[in-house]
């Protein structure tokens, strides 16, 4: 990785080279933690030989994933406030605004990931025990967590440096953080939870060590990357290190919808995982496989939906309005187009996929239908969340917050209605992603299509 000079201007191209420059890279780095999740989830399944005690672990994992998902995602809507400001700076061409932004950026990331803390040791077992009906999925739940948790400030300021990377274009160099950071959690995954390598066998716990530790392994190496790539000088990241309360006060005016926007989502998700742990092990287990293909075949949704995030606000940022919603439309097609040829895989090879996690045939059958579902959720979500983030890429991230307020009054009463009142199976509840996705998309669109969003200013 060799020394280079970072090009001056930050004013981004719309065309399909520009696009693909910055999402490609993101995708990349996206596919390495998400096929360490496949593969910290395939760990688990073999964690005991007895299939009901296998089961009861996935079953927990989906659990505490989704519940530090909370915090993840919450980070995550910092990191998408700061990234559109800072795209916006880019579009302006102003680089040492953008060095003022980010530091405020890393100072608030500190005191999210104090609160998440809080939050684990002192709110979450009293919301856990009074979710969760079994008490040894409780007990596995709570004390994974108390160590997983401290790993979040690792995380978020590791999500603050990813989005000056992908703001000021140079997203590449995302990739030796998720890589590095992925081959510490599958080395250390090995290691403690079954004792290999001479150390002690943890368990479920194990693999809690094993991520905290690979996420300060990842943050370490993308701050080793800003430094040897100068973008301090660049940038003048050191040259305001004090909190200012006028930017801080941007930043937050700008990521708080965004925050309440993926609280909401993810609580939603929870609760949709808590009706399933009611319903038993199996089909807690079967759910957590779904999350993870999610996460693996959602890679180019998500890396284009950032993408969208960035260009738009720079594009805007550059006085080019009207360019923007031929850029979100090229985007989108991109976007489903490369998540559609993963969907189809997984339609093809389904058993092969599932195999992955050590179950039974049984456990096959009753999910390879689901998996139909999913991915025809997926393949909504492409669109949608390409449109969603342009809405966060014009500044108006109230709107996030409208939308989503919206989508999940829907999707909690499709979920209630369909697992609670109706008794329906999984593959009725996966369904509910097809709904919450259309939603998104149908608001986000008719929000861009009106331009109201070219009068804010950021």
């Amino acid at each position: 990785m060799a020394t280079e000079t970072i090009y001056n201007d930050l004013r981004v191209e719309v065309s399909n080279r520009q696009i693909l420059k910055i999402a490609l890279p993101i995708s990349l780095a996206l596919l390495v933690p998400n096929l360490n999740l496949v593969i910290n989830m395939a760990f688990l399944g073999r964690i005991d030989d007895d299939a009901q005690i296998a089961e009861r672990i996935l079953g927990a994992a989906g659990i505490t994933g989704v519940f530090y998902l909370i915090f993840s995602l919450a980070g995550n809507g910092l990191n998408s406030g700061l990234q559109g400001l800072l795209s916006r700076r880019a579009g302006e061409n102003r680089p040492e605004e953008m060095g003022r932004l980010f530091i405020q950026g890393m100072w608030i990331a500190m005191f999210f990931a104090a609160i998440a803390v809080f939050i684990t040791y002192v709110i979450g077992p009293w919301i856990l025990s009074q979710s969760i009906r079994s008490e040894k999925v409780y007990d596995e739940a709570i004390g994974f967590l108390k160590i997983r948790v401290w790993g979040v400030p690792f995380l978020y300021l590791f999500q603050m440096c990813n989005a000056l990377l992908v703001s000021t274009s140079n997203s590449r160099y995302m990739k030796y953080g998720f890589w590095l950071q992925a081959g510490v959690n599958i080395l250390l995954d090995y290691a403690l939870i079954f004792g290999n390598l001479g150390m002690p066998r943890l368990g479920f716990d194990g693999a809690a060590y094993a991520s905290v530790i690979a996420e300060a392994t990842g943050l370490l190496v993308v701050l080793s990357i800003l430094l040897y790539k100068k973008f301090h000088h660049r940038f003048s990241l050191f040259e305001h290190r004090r909190y200012n309360s006028h930017l801080a006060a941007l930043i937050v005016r700008i990521s708080s919808p965004l925050v309440a926007q993926y609280l909401l989502s993810i609580l939603a998700w929870l609760l949709f995982y808590l009706f399933i742990e009611h319903k038993g092990e199996r089909q807690l287990a079967i759910s957590n496989t779904m999350r993870t293909i999610f996460g693996i075949f959602g890679i180019f949704c998500w890396a284009f939906a950032s993408t969208a995030n960035a260009m738009v606000s720079n594009v805007i940022g550059q006085g080019k309005k009207e360019a923007v919603i031929p850029l979100i439309n090229k985007i989108m097609r991109f976007s489903f187009g490369f998540t559609f040829i993963l969907c189809v895989v997984a339609n093809l090879f389904p058993d092969l996929f599932l195999s992955i996690f050590g179950r039974d045939k049984s456990f096959s059958s009753d999910a390879v239908p689901v998996i139909r579902m999913v991915t025809a959720g997926i393949l909504f979500m492409s669109i949608a969340t390409v449109w969603l983030n342009s809405v966060t890429g014009t500044g108006n991230t109230k709107i996030n917050l409208a939308i989503e307020i919206i989508a999940i009054l829907l999707y909690t009463l499709y979920i209630w209605l369909v697992l609670k009142v109706w008794n329906l199976g999984l593959v009725w509840a996966w369904a509910s992603e097809i709904l919450y996705w259309s939603v998104l998309f149908i608001l986000s669109f008719l929000y861009i299509r009106s331009g109201k969003w070219k009068t804010k200013v950021i």
